[in-house]
Formats: structure tokens, C-alpha cells, sequence
């Protein structure tokens, strides 16, 4: 089972995120709402991957991603970015940052486990790898 840690510093993105990627791929979520929680967190609990805002009080994602990166027991923890920024030029900064991927929010609770999935290389995240539903 794939453990995902999310950081992000508003609550009912968390909570939407948990509940859809532990309900349509039954995923272990993980939680933190800073980029110093979430590094404890991401040292402690080695996740397989780390879904970060990039706009959060104190220390965006950005820079904790930078911060992460300089820790050799985090580093290769792949990392998405979670923005509502959508200018070509913010994804470009972004992407230059060496980062796995970029989602946008609002994102599509139903969909968010694929485009992990997709952007990682990981199988299970797509439909047909989910088990089947019973039959009635």
C-alpha cells in the first residue's frame, strides 16, 4: 500500500485529498500543515511520495522542497506540487525547481489518485488496477 504524506496549510484541502486517494485507492495518507511538519513527518515516516502546496505561510513549498532536498534521508522522496497558479511562467519556475510534478488546484477528488499515479509511473493508481466492485 502506497503512503502519501500531503502538506498543505489549509485544512479542507487536506481533508478532501486524504479522503479521496484513501477512498478510490485505498492509499495511506499522511498529513501536515507546514513545510516544517512535513519534513519531520517525511524524515520519520518515509512516505512514497509527498503532495505539497506551493503558496503556505512561513516557508512555501518551493523552498521546502529546496530544504528537503538537502536532506539525503528525504531526497528521493518524489514530490508534486499542489498550485492554483496556472501562468505558464509559474509552472516553468516550478517545474525548473527538479520537482516529480505539478497539480492544480481545484483539483478533481475522483481523478487526483490517477494524475499521481500517471505522473509517477505507478500503476495502481489506475482504474484498472482498482479491485472489481461486487456484483449484485
Amino acid at each position: 500500500m502506497r503512503r502519501i504524506l500531503i502538506i498543505d496549510d489549509e485544512d479542507d484541502i487536506r481533508e478532501v485529498a486524504a479522503l479521496s486517494l484513501e477512498a478510490t485507492v485505498g492509499w495511506q495518507i499522511l498529513t501536515a500543515s507546514s513545510g516544517a511538519a512535513g519534513i519531520e513527518i517525511a524524515t520519520a515516516e518515509q512516505p512514497d511520495a509527498i503532495l505539497m502546496d506551493v503558496m503556505m505561510p512561513e516557508v512555501d513549498g518551493p523552498t521546502t522542497f529546496r530544504i528537503m532536498q538537502e536532506n539525503p534521508t528525504i531526497a528521493h522522496i518524489p514530490v508534486l506540487l499542489l498550485t492554483a497558479k496556472v501562468q505558464g511562467v509559474d509552472q516553468r519556475r516550478f517545474a525548473g525547481l527538479g520537482v516529480n510534478g505539478i497539480l492544480f488546484k481545484p483539483f478533481d477528488p475522483l481523478t487526483l489518485a490517477q494524475q499521481i499515479s500517471d505522473i509517477l509511473g505507478w500503476k495502481e493508481g489506475s482504474p484498472d488496477s482498482l479491485p472489481p466492485l461486487p456484483s449484485s
